[in-house]
């Protein structure tokens, strides 16, 4: 015979409570022996963490009767990080009773009278372990302790903790409970999700596992791409992205593209313009983007702004303010310049201001902007006629065959405006003559009535 003793259970699970002690699912002991009691001693690798109920570490069994435990633990989870078992062991006894010196002397005597029956796995199981095992040390190995004490937890919980871990910023744990059935979709009592929380975090392994699983987005509710962008976050940025579009708005109609532009982060904005946000994208009170850098004094994001929406500096709020007038609000004077330069730049091309077009150009206004009605400055020069501010503004770069929302060139405007001596200089530098004008008839045509001395020009038809 191997055994006196056979044991119902192959291990133990304590399921932990806070101030509460912690009890396993009841394990019994039964005698094998027909005819014969048996001595049966209980005892586990750290006698100050555990103990039993009945208090009976040591005892007698009858022939064939039974006896159940539970076992109690008397510490906290901090517990769960070293592994534990209990040892069961058996001995026949002849004479059917003994005092618990007797007992303690016969267990403490090695021999073949003693039989190891059983050797069983205590596991701390439940929510609170699962926490407790989350904020320990990275350092902890807890794969394995996690898989126990995830078993002792209801789907609900398993959800619950999903966002804990999300919070946390540990993936492995992450996938560990979404492998256990926990809901990645899942919200708390405030309504984040784990996704939300997450982000907010700026855990982006973790974002990427929920992505990797089916997370599912609610944007009425949710707002990842703003807490995103107000951290200047561009790989949980990258992340997103993969599943969710970005022009998602909040309740005041803003989307990640307003909260980058007010933070000033030009990284955040420059990947939201990439990835399809509208840099003139209007809120419900009529701002757009360069109106939250304006207020804000965002200079580099103001730039930006400026480069791929030129024209929203013309933008008024509902309350009548443009970017400018926000700027100047706030105190902003760095911002004035760079929010009106492109404007003087094109005022002095009017006037034929050589010194003022001068001075717009060395401090960086761009040669070929654009006003509101798709003008550059060459055709505002060309259309009034100034030829000095004409070959100035060519000598630094003007493109001679832009066209502006109409269709027309500055050779057009030029031509139309009776303007001889810039058409030509315009032709000799470059421009194309043979474009239909705005009347039907070629450029070439007009020029010769302005200029009969010139050679009417051959038309490429």
């Amino acid at each position: 015979m191997d055994r006196l003793i056979t044991v119902d259970t192959k291990d133990l699970q304590l399921s932990f409570t806070p101030n509460k002690p912690s009890t396993s699912q009841t394990f019994t002991i039964t005698n094998l022996m027909h005819t014969m009691s048996v001595a049966v001693s209980l005892s586990t690798t750290d006698s100050t963490l555990f103990s039993f109920k009945p208090p009976l570490p040591l005892t007698v069994l009858p022939p064939l009767s039974s006896l159940s435990y539970s076992l109690l633990s008397l510490s906290s989870p901090a517990a769960s990080l070293s592994s534990h078992t209990l040892s069961i062991r058996s001995s026949m006894l002849p004479t059917g009773k003994a005092q618990p010196s007797d007992l303690r002397r016969l267990f403490s005597s090695p021999g073949r009278h003693i039989f190891k029956d059983a050797s069983l796995p205590i596991a701390f199981v439940g929510p609170h372990v699962v926490d407790f095992l989350l904020r320990s040390p990275r350092t902890v190995p807890t794969d394995f302790l996690l898989s126990k004490a995830v078993s002792g937890c209801s789907g609900p919980q398993i959800s619950a903790l999903v966002r804990d871990a999300a919070r946390v910023g540990n993936p492995d744990f992450v996938s560990t409970l979404i492998d256990a059935g926990g809901d990645v979709n899942c919200k708390g009592s405030d309504g984040a999700s784990a996704i939300s929380v997450a982000v907010a975090s700026g855990h982006v392994g973790v974002v990427r596992v929920l992505v990797g699983n089916g997370v599912e987005f609610d944007t009425a509710v949710d707002r990842f791409w703003h807490d995103a962008a107000a951290a200047n976050r561009v790989d949980l940025m990258e992340a997103l992205l993969e599943c969710c579009g970005i022009d998602s708005v909040d309740s005041s109609g803003r989307a990640a593209v307003h909260v980058a532009a007010g933070r000033g982060h030009v990284e955040a904005l420059r990947f939201c313009v990439s990835a399809g946000g509208d840099p003139c994208r209007v809120d419900l009170n009529g701002w757009t983007p360069l109106h939250c850098a304006s207020e804000e004094g965002r200079l580099e994001a103001v730039e930006f702004l400026l480069e791929h929406a030129p024209f929203t500096k013309y933008a008024v709020t509902k309350d009548g303010k443009t970017p400018f007038s926000l700027a100047v609000d706030g105190g902003h004077f760095h911002l004035l310049d760079v929010l009106r330069l492109d404007d003087v730049l094109q005022r002095a091309a009017g006037m034929d201001d050589v010194h003022g077009l001068k001075s717009c150009l060395s401090q960086g206004a761009k040669v070929n902007v654009r006003d509101q009605n798709g003008w550059t400055p060459l055709h505002r020069a060309a259309f009034k006629g100034r030829i000095e501010s004409v070959k100035l503004l060519i000598s630094h770069g003007a493109q001679v065959d832009l066209v502006d929302d109409a269709g027309y060139t500055p050779l057009h405007c030029a031509v139309e405006a009776g303007h001889a001596q810039v058409a030509l200089y315009l032709i000799t530098n470059g421009a194309r003559v043979n474009p239909k004008s705005m009347k039907g008839g070629p450029i070439s045509t007009l020029v010769g009535c302005f200029c009969p001395s010139v050679p009417t020009l051959s038309v490429a038809h």
